[in-house]
C-alpha cells in the first residue's frame, strides 16, 4: 500500500468507524507519519549515494583528462626541442 493510500486510508477509517478514540487517531497518524519520514529518509539517502558516486566518477574522468593534457604538453615541448634545434639562429632550417 502506497503512502497515499495509506493517508486516504487514514482519513476515510475515521468516518467509516463512527466515533473512534481520538487517542488511537493520534497514534495511527503519527505511526503514518514517522513511516513517511522513513520513507522520505531511504529516498533522499538512495539519491545522494547515486550523486556522491557521479561526482566520484566525474573527479576520475578529470583527474584522466589532466594526466593526457600533462602528457600532450610534454610530448610537445619535446617536440618543439627538437623542431628549436633544427632551426638555427636566424630561424632558418639549418643545412
Amino acid at each position: 500500500m502506497s503512502a497515499e493510500q495509506e493517508a486516504e486510508a487514514a482519513l476515510e477509517a475515521p468516518a467509516a468507524e463512527g466515533a473512534q478514540d481520538p487517542v488511537q487517531n493520534a497514534q495511527d497518524l503519527t505511526v503514518f507519519v514517522q513511516n513517511l519520514l522513513g520513507q522520505m529518509q531511504s529516498r533522499f539517502q538512495q539519491m545522494s549515494e547515486a550523486i556522491i558516486s557521479r561526482i566520484d566518477d566525474m573527479g576520475a574522468r578529470i583527474d584522466d583528462l589532466e594526466k593526457s593534457i600533462g602528457d600532450l604538453m610534454v610530448q610537445a615541448g619535446a617536440e618543439e626541442e627538437e623542431l628549436s634545434a633544427a632551426l638555427d639562429k636566424n630561424g632558418e632550417v639549418a643545412k
